[in-house]
This record gives C-alpha cells, structure tokens and sequence, in this order.
C-alpha cells in the first residue's frame, strides 16, 4: 500500500500507560509512557527527536485529551479516531498491538479523524455540560423539598404553580425558620397569588416535625448555592461566547450598516 505519512505515530492510551508506536523509513519502535504530565512531556520530547508529523490515538474514555492537550501545541498533526472505525477496518491480526495497528493504519492513510473543537471550544462545551448538570442537580433538590412539604401535608404545590418562585420561596423560608402560622405566611405571597390567600392558607396547614424543617432549611440553602454556580456560569459562558457572536455580528450584518445585536443569538453550543 502506498505510504501516506513518512513518520508517524499511533498511541494507545490506557489510563496509566501509553503506549506509543513510532514508523519512519527506519522502522518501528514503541515505547511505553506514563500519563503523568512529565512521562507526557517524555513522549512529546521523543516525538519531537524522531521528527514525527502525524500522530493518532483512540477516542475511547476521557484518557485521550490529556495527551491532546499536551501534544497539540508541539507542531504536530493530530488524529483521533472513533474506536469502531478501527476496529471496521480489515486485515487487522489478533497478536498485533494497538499502537502498532493504529500507526500502520495511520501511515497508509486508513484512519478518518473525528472532528475535535480547538481547546477554548472544548472548554465552552465543559462549561455549558457543566452548567446543564448542575441545572438538573437543581431540579432534582427542588423535587426533594417538593417531598418534604408533602411529607408535613403542605400543599404548597397545589396553589403555587412554581413553588421556587419569588412567593413560594419567601414562604418556604418563614415555613423553615419556625414560623407556622398559615395566615401570616399566606400574607408573604407577591403579586396575583395575593388573590389566592385563603387557598395558601388551607394549603400551609400542616404539621411539620423538626426534622422536616432542618431538611428544608438545608434543602433550600443548597437550592441557593446552586442558583449562585449556575448564575456565575452563565456570566463566563456569555464572556467566553463573545468572539463566536462578534463573527456572527459580522457575516450578517443589518440592513442599516450596523451588527445585529448580541442579545438576538442565544448561546448554542453544538454537542459532539
């Protein structure tokens, strides 16, 4: 098969080895590396001494991007390739190793990489991942004190329609600071659920032990905590997302000259 890549490499990564199969006109060598940062800094030193242009690895786990993190500022041209693909292809032998199969296939041209963001993309993904995961954390700690109150017989739920909102919180910490009395809690709600007062009220009489208000206390505290997480990730998103808005303001500009307003794109990011 006609060679494509003179000096290559394919990397086999395992969560505490790599094992690293390097092809030139010379032949072949592989070696073994931790994935310690300066076993990495090791690989990368010898990648650079055999004067390596491509280099492949697997995209099984999370091991991978360490080694991409480290590896794609060193001049090289990396690859990472989706696991069943390589294992689709033909001719592959039981006995060869991983990184040798994968810097074989590598060298001739057989390998077709997964599209892999630049690293500020990858970490605007992490985020926006992270900020949905701590959104669902929320809703999950919302359903938990959704079962307190019904546990204490408080049907907060069933004249309130967002028990978190402004009246229903306001409510819920009287309710777990000690204050029982429905009348004046019913008084603390905001605007048309003002109307509502003498359902709120037959819907805060309940009995509430101690222990039900500790867990709401808590509950609440961590409803808060992860509000104010969610609130300063959205503030890093939207700075991160200016450079990819500002491109947009500018392939669609208005009809007046003028970019179109940032507030008109709402922060998409695709996932992989």
């Amino acid at each position: 098969m006609q060679v494509v890549h003179e000096r290559c490499c394919g990397l086999d990564v395992h969560k505490k080895t790599v094992v690293a199969c390097v092809l030139t006109k010379e032949g072949r060598e592989v070696r073994t590396f931790g994935t310690m940062t300066r076993e990495l800094l090791r690989l990368a030193d010898w990648l650079g001494e055999e004067r390596v242009t491509h280099v492949a690895m697997e995209s099984t786990g999370v091991y991978w991007k360490p080694v991409y993190n480290l590896l794609e500022d060193q001049g090289i041209e990396l690859m990472v390739v989706n696991a069943q693909h390589i294992k689709t292809v033909p001719g592959r032998k039981t006995d060869v190793k991983d990184s040798e199969w994968i810097a074989d296939l590598l060298r001739h041209g057989l390998l077709r990489a997964s599209f892999i963001p630049n690293r500020g993309q990858r970490e605007l993904r992490e985020l926006v991942r992270y900020r949905r995961t701590l959104i669902n954390e929320r809703a999950d700690v919302v359903r938990r004190i959704q079962k307190v109150l019904e546990g204490a017989n408080i049907k907060l739920g069933d004249v309130a329609s967002d028990v978190m909102g402004v009246s229903g919180r306001a409510m819920l910490w009287a309710l777990a600071e000690g204050r029982e009395d429905p009348a004046e809690l019913a008084q603390l709600a905001r605007t048309s659920l003002r109307r509502k007062s003498a359902e709120l009220q037959l819907a805060l009489e309940g009995s509430v032990s101690t222990h039900q208000l500790a867990m709401l206390r808590r509950q609440l505290r961590h409803v808060e905590f992860l509000e104010q997480e969610i609130q300063e990730l959205n503030v890093e998103i939207e700075e991160r997302m200016r450079p990819y808005l500002w491109g947009r303001m500018v392939s669609n500009p208005s009809p007046c000259g003028l970019g179109v307003p940032e507030s008109v794109y709402p922060p998409v990011v695709d996932s992989p």
